[in-house]
């Protein structure tokens, strides 16, 4: 898998993250919670496996894993979050969830 295209997607997901903690739903809902658990877990799983390549990234690289840490430790998810669709509190179209959705790219993106 390439480093930078892994980078890449765990600084667009942090934003992700970052913008929808600011939504009254998103921030509140199970699916939030679940997914900064998941990606801060990938994360410190790629710098754990990754650790002697980093030394290496450019300069662009590692500022951007720089703001990835920064993001994902100003997150503050609801421990006892519920799902908002289940709660028929979020009106997005069945099997529509920006976080959801933004999670999934990483199949897509670095496999």
């Amino acid at each position: 898998m390439d480093d930078v295209k892994r980078i890449r997607y765990y600084h667009f997901i942090a934003g992700v993250l970052a913008n929808q903690q600011n939504d009254t739903l998103c921030s509140d809902c199970k699916a939030f919670t679940n997914s900064v658990q998941h990606v801060r877990e990938g994360v410190a799983e790629f710098l754990d496996v990754q650790a002697a390549e980093l030394p290496a990234l450019s300069e662009q690289d590692s500022a951007m894993l720089a703001d990835i840490r920064t993001m994902l430790a100003d997150l503050h998810p609801v421990p006892d979050a519920v799902g908002q669709k289940k709660a028929g509190n979020c009106n997005l179209p069945q099997g529509v969830c920006f976080v959801k959705s933004s999670k999934a790219l990483i199949e897509r993106v670095c496999s």
